[in-house]
């Protein structure tokens, strides 16, 4: 059965290739991974954003990028400014032509800064990220950015689905190559779910801190607080009364209980300490 499947998909492939002329690399991302999301760059200019770009990929869980025509591009420089990148930049295809990167991509959104006199498919990235996902599901989906200095040509646009404008301030509206990319990728984080993921739990999760610690942490702060002659001005029973309010506030495990006891003992100790040097330490 397995035999089988490779020689469909290698007939599926050898068909592609006599119809579309795809480069290799890119005939096994549409073999291979065909429900995908694509970052492809059109002729992009500075190998730094490029390197952005791989990370910007890689922080959101996504893994496939596209060059078309970039000025410069070398792996090992880019993954030394990414870096723990190298499984991206191992997917990383390069082609001449902006047509055969988007050649097997059945939904691509262009992201441009500027307005166009020519009637476009205009979205928001927040609508434009749930329609994203559902093309998806069908094939590659392209995420069109044009070069640092130009943007993208009209020419560009035209092979475009959509074209999506960040709402940014109308007097500077461009966005730094690699910072579009990366607020894109988090409207998709969004839309994916990945809000809703639990935060890390801590290390180590301590029980609650019980009425005998907190009353022991209180008379060891209200002792350090005597000792730095906290109190000179100021009534105890005022101050410790309010203390009472805050930790009971933000309710402390034991960890931190004895935590901020020690600290209290510590200052005790250390006002000790003066005492019998007969040091005056002044205020």
């Amino acid at each position: 059965m397995r035999n089988a499947e490779c020689q469909w998909e290698c007939r599926e492939a050898n068909d592609l290739t006599l119809q579309f002329r795809i480069p290799h690399s890119a005939l096994r991302i549409r073999v291979l991974g065909a429900m995908s999301i694509v970052v492809v760059l059109h002729e992009p200019q500075d190998l730094v954003n490029i390197a952005h770009v791989a990370r910007a990929l890689k922080n959101f869980g996504f893994r496939d990028l596209r060059l078309v025509s970039p000025r410069e591009y070398d792996p090992y420089r880019v993954e030394g400014i990414a870096h723990q990148t190298q499984d991206v930049l191992a997917r990383v295809v390069r082609f001449d032509r902006l047509e055969d990167a988007l050649l097997d991509c059945v939904h691509v959104v262009g992201f441009t800064a500027r307005g166009r006199t020519a009637k476009r498919n205009l979205q928001r990235p927040r609508e434009a990220a749930a329609e994203i996902f559902t093309q998806a599901d069908v094939g590659p989906t392209a995420l069109l950015y044009g070069r640092e200095d130009k943007g993208l040509p009209n020419e560009a646009l035209d092979l475009c689905h959509r074209v999506v404008t960040m709402p940014t301030n109308p007097a500077y509206p461009s966005l730094n190559l690699a910072h579009a990319v990366v607020l894109m990728l988090y409207e998709l984080a969004l839309a994916r779910g990945d809000e809703d993921r639990p935060f890390k739990a801590p290390r180590r999760e301590g029980p609650p801190a019980t009425v005998n610690d907190l009353e022991r942490l209180f008379a060891d702060a209200e002792a350090a607080l005597r000792v730095i002659e906290f109190f000179k001005t100021r009534q105890v029973e005022g101050v410790m009364r309010t203390l009472r309010e805050v930790i009971h506030r933000t309710p402390l495990d034991q960890r931190e209980a004895k935590l901020l006891r020690a600290m209290a003992i510590e200052v005790v100790k250390y006002g000790e300490r003066l005492a019998r040097s007969r040091l005056h330490v002044d205020g």
